[in-house]
């Protein structure tokens, strides 16, 4: 892989990983636009560990105070179901889910859903009322990002405003709880990863990961801000023409 391809790569997953616009499905879709050689799953997940020291660096002041709390239980009980959905849907994940069409589809159809709950819930309530049922559902949900167009972010914000939650704090509890499944999906690709780190293309990983988490610490503090004086109309928008250019392309090329 190209360094040119592994910096757009990498600012693709560091912006798209914390914006409801699905950074899986980017890093798809992307180099199918440009028409790109298809680079590995193992690729994806190294780029999406420096969205995790994105995380774990912005939020460094929060997680002295969770590890000691009740919080920890909170993000953990969120994290199961997609740590239980990712390993038996590996497979997929690294074929029937990678089509250009499925994704044109699921961008389309949750940006409907995001607009929806996002215009029509009350979004009264504040972190400091999370409960494990409301951890329980968000973490549903968030097992539904593995199919590439969803967004992680996108439906566990989403799910999160569904239980009454600020825009706010929804992104905050959404960024938090990526750490742990991304962390998860790093470990169970170690070995694809190593294998990557010490061939060629190791140089390029190393870049890749670097922007990545440059990115992403950036898009957290600019979507925190955002939030708190906007809609998502405007990810709803961008997902709705990303999705009739993924349509357009593929019918073309057909």
């Amino acid at each position: 892989m190209g360094l040119i391809q592994s910096i757009i790569l990498g600012i693709v997953q560091g912006v798209g990983e914390f914006l409801p616009v699905s950074s899986s499905a980017h890093l798809i879709v992307v180099p199918w636009l440009l028409g790109w050689q298809e680079h590995s799953l193992a690729f994806d997940v190294a780029l999406h560990a420096g969205t995790l020291a994105a995380v774990v660096v912005y939020f460094w002041r929060d997680w002295f105070g969770i590890i000691k709390g009740k919080f920890l239980w909170y993000i953990v009980v969120a994290s199961i179901p997609g740590a239980i959905i990712g390993k038996l849907l590996e497979e997929k994940a690294e074929t029937v889910f990678r089509s250009p069409i499925l994704i044109a589809c699921t961008m389309g159809v949750f940006a409907v859903i995001f607009y929806l709950i996002d215009r029509f819930s009350w979004k009264t309530r504040s972190l400091k009322t999370v409960n494990y049922f409301d951890s329980l559902i968000i973490g549903i949900s968030q097992a539904l990002a593995i199919i590439p167009g969803v967004s992680r972010s996108g439906i566990t914000m989403a799910s999160g405003m569904g239980l009454r939650f600020g825009r706010e704090a929804a992104a905050r509890f959404s960024f938090l709880i990526s750490a742990p499944i991304i962390f998860g999906a790093t470990v169970l690709k170690f070995k694809d990863i190593s294998a990557i780190a010490s061939g060629e293309d190791g140089f390029s990983l190393l870049v890749g990961f670097t922007v990545s988490a440059v990115t992403g610490f950036l898009s957290i503090h600019f979507l925190l801000g955002y939030l708190k004086r906007h809609s998502f109309t405007a990810f709803v928008i961008y997902r709705i023409i990303f999705s009739l250019i993924i349509f357009s392309v593929f019918f073309i090329r057909k």
